[in-house]
């Protein structure tokens, strides 16, 4: 068993393939990815940078948003391949530093026809998945697959990461049509595409020959009809309180003639209504039978992607700041997990970059704020001079002050 085991993974060792990674850690992305200049749009700029905190000034180098209220559309071709009878593993890491408002921070993955120099939001694509988030009523992860012309939203909802540190973001389709989604490397969604997408009709339909019998009688309960209303039940909602008098003041001629105020009448008892008893004749909730959908078809192959080969940033953002980054698509989970699991260190790192800033802000602004009322005091003190050491008769600015002239 042992030995078995040891085969199997060297197997999986052999069969191991990095697609395509980029980390940016240098300038050469520039001659790799392609800016799209699709007429009509105004397209927005990347810069290479680790942001304004990080854990690593070199390393956690991403492609930033740079410009509020723009598109950004940049793709890289890489080899192409099918993910036939395989595992397709999608990942990259989205740093939100700007604290997100509005915008997409998803990615999205092409097959050869896309033209690079005319990326744009309709151009069809293969995969989009990642975060998008717009107002406090959408921070989901998307998960949408094309299939057969058409895009298909996951129907399930993943909450995606709202705050302004490093997070990573993989999708795993298996060739079993079986998926996961995990941010951090903690499993957030799984199950299967065929139960959460809408790619095929559904297996089962309503019979459209059943109908529910005329006599079929699904009330749980009915009205007593032994039941009778009590001889004493009505009495009326409101009555004149009996403890009211007319004022003394009251003129008939000139105010009309005199009633008491109503008040809820305490022998009130609603509307009377016959107790409920059980149906004698209830059959319980009707079930519509249901037959087989003679337009359903399996589909085995829900999960294959026969030519994989470009990936794009895609994206609107209201508030600019975004950096992606270490982009991987590969078939092994595994060194995919590797990578992200750095996660936890970058974040630390960011951390603690951004508090030592933000104390070195507050501190500063304490600092301008204690020289701002210093400088006020010392006027203060120099209105107070000017005043005590004005000659007999002699007019001060503070004497002028709110006085108006003889």
């Amino acid at each position: 068993m042992r030995t078995l085991a040891v085969l199997f993974a060297a197997f999986l060792a052999v069969n191991a393939k990095v697609y395509f990674e980029e980390g940016f850690k240098d300038d050469s992305w520039q001659k790799t990815w392609v800016q799209s200049e699709h007429k009509g749009v105004e397209y927005g700029k990347f810069v290479h940078t680790a942001g304004k905190f990080y854990n690593d000034a070199e390393a956690d180098k991403g492609l930033q948003t740079s410009q509020d209220a723009r598109f950004y559309a940049l793709s890289n071709k890489f080899t192409p391949f099918s993910n036939k009878d395989d595992t397709l593993v999608i990942q990259f890491s989205v740093k939100h530093e700007q604290n997100i408002d509005c915008g997409g921070g998803y990615l999205k993955v092409f097959d050869c026809s896309v033209d690079q120099k005319d990326l744009h939001g309709e151009t069809p694509y293969l995969v989009m998945f990642g975060p998008d988030i717009c107002g406090p009523g959408t921070k989901k992860v998307h998960v949408i697959f094309s299939y057969k012309g058409k895009n298909h939203l996951i129907n399930k909802d993943i909450r995606c990461k709202d705050d302004v540190f490093t997070h990573f973001y993989t999708l795993v389709v298996r060739a079993d049509n079986t998926y996961e989604v995990l941010i951090d490397n903690e499993k957030v969604e799984s199950g299967s595409l065929e139960d959460d997408w809408d790619f095929l009709p559904p297996k089962k339909i309503k019979d459209p020959e059943a109908k529910k019998p005329e006599d079929w009688d699904d009330r749980a309960t009915i009205a007593d009809p032994d039941d009778t209303k009590p001889e004493d039940w009505d009495k009326p909602e409101h009555i004149p309180d009996p403890d009211a008098t007319k004022p003394d003041d009251w003129d008939d001629e000139m105010d009309g003639e005199w009633e008491p105020p109503m008040i809820d009448n305490p022998e009130y008892k609603g509307e009377w209504k016959p107790k409920q008893i059980d149906n004698p004749a209830y059959k319980g909730v009707w079930v519509h039978p249901e037959i087989d959908n003679p337009e359903y078809e399996e589909d085995k192959s829900l999960y294959l992607r026969e030519e994989v080969c470009a990936v794009g940033i895609d994206v609107w953002q209201v508030k600019s700041g975004t950096i992606f980054d270490n982009f991987m698509i590969t078939n092994d989970l595994e060194e995919a997990k590797k990578v992200a699991a750095s996660v936890k260190e970058t974040q630390e790192g960011e951390k603690k970059v951004k508090d030592a800033q933000e104390a070195e802000e507050r501190k500063k602004a304490e600092g301008e704020a204690a020289a701002e009322e210093a400088a006020k005091d010392d006027e203060d003190e120099d209105d107070e001079d000017d005043a005590d050491n004005a000659l007999p008769g002699e007019a001060t600015e503070l004497d002028d002050e709110g006085h108006d002239e003889l």
